[in-house]
């Protein structure tokens, strides 16, 4: 069975960027890392890798031939500067007194493209600091390395001993930490046995899975936990955020499920700020679509790797290399074009393809993302979602980045607070604690935070509500003062177009991360004319209280107030209440259905537009006379048709004499509806008798024209 370049790279303890380089100098080109190798390549590559590790152990070296050589000290540079372990480009760059767009301009001379909140390993910060003409020592480090010198491979260290929740002690063999979004990374065949930091241990990696709606992101997520979720969701859209943890090859990784619909941009953005990979899904059928658009943007803006799952390969007219080809319209090269980027042939339907899928999100943490995280320090995690339970409170799902959470902590979650009264992962098992990579339910808050906040440990409760309350007396003010600012540009428009009207509307949802979603999605909605005024969201059924809430801020016109409640019910007699209060009350499980509805409300308030269309012309040939002086046009059609209560324009010559409408239309001395081209008819204008033959009228009607947002 051929080898795969990674598993010989491993076997060998060297990276797979420099097995493929070694590779390429023996004749064998435009490989990768998961490409196989025959018998012959496999058995000359193996010849070339004994020579170069039985060098190093001759010349008395711990590295390779081309191993550097030991630091001496500092050089003119002046001092060292210490660093930590892990630094940022950011953090790097306050440490060296230079901007961060220094940092990157060298980072691209060595091919590489990085975000300011990337990480770096030891000897990319070495590296980096001689070419700025700096010292640095690596906090822990033996010696500072000069400008002109380059550190020895100090000897292996003891690996760290790794706790639960699936995670495994780091390799001694550190690879590089400078990682961009969609590449494989490069290690050093001079970089083995550099020290772990101490406490830091090899974490799951954290996968998003992103993509255009109904490209089975969520069937995918279903083939690999071997569950069914899309099937029981309305329309198919997966409506709120979860997360969940499988186990492959022995290793763990952690799924976050974000919703392809456009309206859960916001929720999508959430997302990958705690991922460490994300995986794009495109229908093999469909290519790139809006939001597959929209996720690449995304991924690319938070610095992560990216992987490509060509699903719905089970499908007649699957035609893959359209995928590959459009991809690179958006500067993501796969890798059987030459390019660094990993894609992967699945049927999410039929379970084709997800064993590779796996294999590699799991190469590109090791080769990539290294994610590592410290069981043992102060509990961190971020909210994935939050809702209210009966009987159980506020409910707020949990990914643990950092330290290890555990039931009875007191921790801060945005405005609220509260200590942990019980903990369950994503299969509803009860635990007691949960380390980095895990994603857990927690309850306990004194209210339902926002997706996205930050979970954080308290010393004890008075503490946490003292940061608690500090926050929300923050955010009120903010609120406040963003109430009662006018910009000049908003005066200026109220005065060239007169007051904005509004369409005020109370959000309820099911839980936090779709009421927000809703919430953003509505507020977006809007022109110079209206625009929608959330009075108020939350999580829940419709209440009493929100039907008060929306009717109190009505105007006259009822209909410029709405209650929307999204995946939930009303409480008893609400109907009848909103009535009362002549409140319309709308639920939907369908998010595009709920902006459509808030969509064509507010077209509702705005002033209509007419249109001039032009039905026909008729020339006066003959003049009756009734008693009165009423005067009857004897006309003759020569366009189009006229129309009894139509508009009409007389003209004389050039000179339009009257504008109005026409009173009465008869064939003969029957009444007419209209009169064709070509036909005789007797007419009246309404309060206009001052007409001579030969005089032309014309006929027309004012259409109102559809609005639009």
């Amino acid at each position: 069975m051929p080898i795969k370049v990674y598993d010989l790279a491993k076997e060998f303890k060297i990276s797979n960027t420099d097995m493929v380089k070694m590779l390429s100098r023996l004749g064998y080109d435009r490989l990768t890392p998961s490409s196989d190798l025959d018998d012959s390549a496999e058995s000359k590559a193996r010849a070339e890798l004994g020579v170069m590790t039985a060098a190093p152990a001759q010349n008395g070296t711990n590295g390779t031939a081309s191993a550097t050589t030991t630091a001496t000290g500092a050089s003119s540079a002046g001092e060292p500067i210490e660093v930590p372990a892990n630094i940022s480009i950011k953090e790097l760059a306050e440490r060296l007194s230079v901007n961060a767009s220094e940092i990157q301009k060298v980072l691209m001379g060595m091919g590489v493209l990085a975000a300011i909140n990337q990480r770096l390993a030891p000897d990319a910060v070495n590296r980096i600091a001689q070419k700025l003409g700096k010292t640095v020592r690596t906090a822990g480090a033996a010696a500072p390395v000069a400008p002109a010198e380059v550190a020895a491979a100090p000897t292996e260290a003891t690996p760290t001993t790794a706790a639960d929740n699936g995670m495994k002690p780091p390799t001694p063999l550190v690879k590089t930490a400078v990682k961009t979004p969609g590449t494989m990374g490069s290690k050093s065949l001079a970089q083995k046995g550099r020290p772990v930091v101490q406490g830091m241990v090899v974490r799951p990696p954290v996968v998003t899975i992103m993509g255009h709606v109904d490209h089975g992101k969520t069937t995918l997520l279903d083939a690999i936990r071997k569950a069914n979720v899309a099937g029981g969701e309305a329309g198919g859209i997966t409506q709120h955020i979860g997360a969940y943890q499988v186990e492959a090859n022995g290793q763990r990784i952690t799924f976050i499920d974000t919703p392809g619909h456009a309206a859960f941009s916001a929720m999508r953005q959430r997302g990958t700020s705690v991922t460490d990979i994300v995986i794009i899904v495109v229908a093999a059928d469909d290519s790139i679509m809006p939001q597959t658009e929209e996720a690449i943007k995304i991924a690319r803006d938070a610095g992560v790797p990216i992987i490509v799952a060509i699903n719905k390969m089970d499908l007649p007219d699957a035609n893959p290399e359209r995928v590959l080809t459009d991809l690179t319209r958006y500067e993501i090269v796969p890798e059987a074009f030459g390019g660094d980027v990993q894609t992967v042939n699945i049927s999410a339907k039929t379970g084709m393809g997800i064993p590779e899928l796996l294999d590699t999100i799991l190469l590109v943490s090791e080769a990539v993302v290294e994610p590592k995280a410290d069981p043992h320090g102060k509990a961190q995690g971020t909210v994935i979602e939050a809702k209210l339970e009966k009987g159980r409170g506020a409910v707020a799902t949990v990914l643990v980045q950092q330290g290890t959470l555990t039931v009875s902590d007191v921790i801060v979650a945005g405005i609220h607070f509260g200590k942990i009264r019980g903990m369950q992962d994503d299969r509803g098992v009860k635990i007691q604690k949960a380390g980095p990579s895990t994603p857990v339910e927690i309850v306990g808050l004194s209210g339902i935070p926002e997706a996205g906040d930050r979970i954080e440990v308290a010393r004890d409760e008075k503490d946490a509500r003292a940061i608690a309350q500090r926050r929300e007396i923050k955010q009120r003010e903010e609120r406040l003062a963003g109430r009662n600012t006018v910009t000049l540009e908003e005066l200026y428009r109220t005065l060239r177009v007169g007051a904005i009207k509004e369409l005020n509307i109370v959000v309820k949802g099911d839980v936090q991360g779709s009421v927000q979603a809703v919430r953003d999605s509505l507020s977006e909605l809007g022109n110079d004319e209206v625009r929608a005024r959330i009075l108020s969201s939350g999580v829940g059924a419709v209440s009493e209280n929100d039907i008060l809430l929306a009717a109190s801020d009505k105007e006259a016109d009822i209909s410029n107030s709405l209650v929307v409640g999204f995946n939930v019910g009303l409480a008893n007699g609400i109907e009848k209440k909103a009535e009362q209060e002549h409140v319309v009350v709308k639920t939907f499980t369908i998010i595009y259905e709920l902006i459509d509805a808030v969509k064509e409300a507010m077209v509702g308030l705005l002033d209509p537009i007419y249109e001039e269309v032009h039905l026909g012309k008729a020339e006066v040939r003959a003049l009756f006379k009734l008693p009165g002086g009423r005067a009857i046009c004897g006309s003759y059609v020569q366009d189009g048709v006229l129309r009894r209560n139509g508009k009409a324009r007389l003209y004389r010559g050039k000179d339009l004499l009257y504008t109005g409408d026409i009173d009465t239309l008869k064939r003969f001395k029957d009444d007419a509806r209209e009169v064709q081209t070509g036909y005789e008819c007797g007419l009246t204008l309404r309060d206009f008798n001052e007409v001579k033959e030969g005089d032309t009228i014309e006929c027309y009607e004012m259409r109102q024209i559809p609005r639009e947002l």
